[in-house]
């Protein structure tokens, strides 16, 4: 066990007990501090008062749906990382697990090994140690230390994917960057060649960027995606 993972608690949602038991076991033997719930309204309650740092999150529960589940703690502001499980192995279905405010996905069935792999490369990208540097271009402004984004003086609400996707684009101005380059630096892992987060995320990105001014994000075909005034 690490200082690290000892500090982060993380809720596993899922209604079948021995799934629920399995993953617990598995990730508190990693030293993380586990809740556990079985039902979608028990996770919203404990989103609450655990503050997890993390959700594995069912797709389908009794009550709520997972991605219901999802949507509705990003509509209330939470920004904890969400980690599905779903036993649909369609691209749309995994495409709208990440829609609904998703960081990554795993599908059933799934060995503990795997799902605790990619437990451990979320926490390792959402919750690493920034330099408190503030990095701006145009009218955009993210400050890692407060781990905040404006365009002009207007705030820009980010998830910690989105907030670290940008970072990455600030990190490199007007210079081309595919999508292989973004998941290995965004996301830090092998998506086994699927690039849909990558669209997908800088879908969002854009979306909430626009919103707040001029189109900062420009699509290079069949090369990936530049961060670049209409002007340069």
């Amino acid at each position: 066990m690490t200082q690290a993972t000892a500090e982060h608690r993380i809720l596993v949602v899922d209604d079948e007990p021995s799934i629920v038991d399995a993953v617990s076991t598995a990730l508190r033997y990693e030293g993380y501090e586990v809740e556990e719930a079985t039902t979608g309204r028990q996770a919203l309650t404990a989103a609450t008062t655990f503050d997890p740092d993390l959700i594995v999150l069912d797709w389908m529960l009794p009550d709520v749906e997972g991605i219901e589940v999802g949507r509705r703690l990003r509509d209330r502001g939470f920004k904890t990382a969400i980690l599905f499980l779903t036993a649909k192995d369609a691209t749309e279905n995994k495409v709208e697990a990440l829609r609904a405010g998703g960081d990554d996905y795993v599908t059933k069935p799934f060995s503990l090994a795997e799902l605790v792999a990619r437990v451990q490369a979320i926490l390792r990208r959402t919750s690493s140690e920034l330099p408190g540097d503030v990095l701006s271009f145009a009218d955009l402004t993210l400050d890692e230390g407060r781990h905040e984004v404006f365009r002009g003086e207007m705030p820009v609400p980010l998830t910690a994917t989105e907030f670290n996707l940008l970072r990455y684009f600030l990190l490199n101005p007007r210079r081309v960057l595919s999508k292989s380059q973004i998941l290995q630096n965004v996301w830090r892992y092998d998506f086994g060649g699927n690039s849909n987060v990558v669209e997908t995320y800088v879908s969002y990105l854009r979306k909430k960027l626009d919103a707040a001014g001029p189109p900062l994000i420009r699509t290079v075909r069949q090369v990936g995606y530049m961060l670049e005034t209409e002007r340069d």
